[in-house]
């Protein structure tokens, strides 16, 4: 249950905390959290806050759009950062620790941005519920010195979403978010390949009418993770065998339910 006093007592502390960046770069991708943290970054400061969304392979085609509009929505300006994840060794060796070395790669990227445009700092989105997951990005932002404001005020998703909500962002509701690399398995090879065929399967489930997914590549299966209270959809068997051809259609020989339903970072359980 959200406090709404505790929740606003939060929003004026990250007011006070942006104010005294003077200048921000927001990392952004459109997602609850940092569509949050732009809007209040905006109202903050204004000309001195620019987003940026980092492009690549990793990120499905409809979520650059979606920070397109959000970003004009806010009134913020916004710079579309490309990146050619592939040429990042470390990151390829698909290990625990990938999202750190592909952090280390974007900080990297993003404190070079930050100087052409004379910017105070970089911020990002993370919140203390993160901590509940394993993180290895964390340390890199950590190391980088990139700043985490909803983080250090204490924001949690839940009073995220209330002030979104609060605010009319269409991202209030909006479901988790992650990489597409993180349907891949440890240890198993991250091709463009698997990437567009995951992002063409969770399509299928999008436009199907379900709202949290995730398409997990295990070789020649399809895993499809949807929230638990949508797994009951799939006793339409037209609609199941409709979502079990497109899938294979991408290039999976099989397509499977996972009957315990949707659960964040399942794949760290590998």
């Amino acid at each position: 249950m959200v406090d709404p006093k505790l929740s606003y007592e939060k929003l004026e502390k990250l007011k006070n905390l942006l104010q005294s960046y003077k200048s921000v770069l927001v990392a952004f991708s459109g997602g609850v959290d940092s569509t949050f943290l732009l809007k209040v970054c905006h109202d903050v400061l204004g000309e001195n806050c620019v987003a940026v969304f980092s492009n690549s392979a990793l990120s499905p085609k409809r979520e650059k759009q979606e920070a397109e509009k959000l970003a004009g929505a806010i009134g913020a300006k916004l710079i579309v950062l490309e990146r050619d994840i592939f040429a990042n060794e470390d990151f390829l060796k698909n290990d625990m620790f990938r999202c750190y070395y592909c952090k280390k790669d974007l900080i990297k990227r993003l404190k070079e941005l930050k100087e052409n445009l004379r910017l105070n700092q970089i911020v990002e989105g993370s919140n203390i519920d993160d901590l509940k997951d394993f993180r290895p990005g964390r340390k890199a932002l950590e190391e980088g010195g990139i700043k985490s404001p909803l983080f250090e005020v204490g924001f949690t998703k839940d009073e995220i979403r209330f002030l979104s909500k609060e605010f009319g962002l269409p991202t209030f509701n909006k479901p988790s978010m992650a990489c597409l690399v993180t349907r891949i398995p440890y240890g198993s090879q991250v091709t463009l390949q698997k990437l567009e065929m995951i992002e063409k399967a969770e399509e299928v489930l999008l436009e199907k009418g379900f709202k949290q997914v995730r398409v997990r590549h295990h070789d020649d299966i399809a895993r499809i993770e949807v929230d638990f209270e949508e797994l009951p959809r799939f006793f339409d068997l037209e609609l199941m065998k409709d979502i079990s051809n497109k899938i294979k259609s991408f290039g999976f020989k099989f397509v499977a339910l996972d009957l315990c339903g949707y659960k964040m970072g399942s794949m760290n359980q590998q």
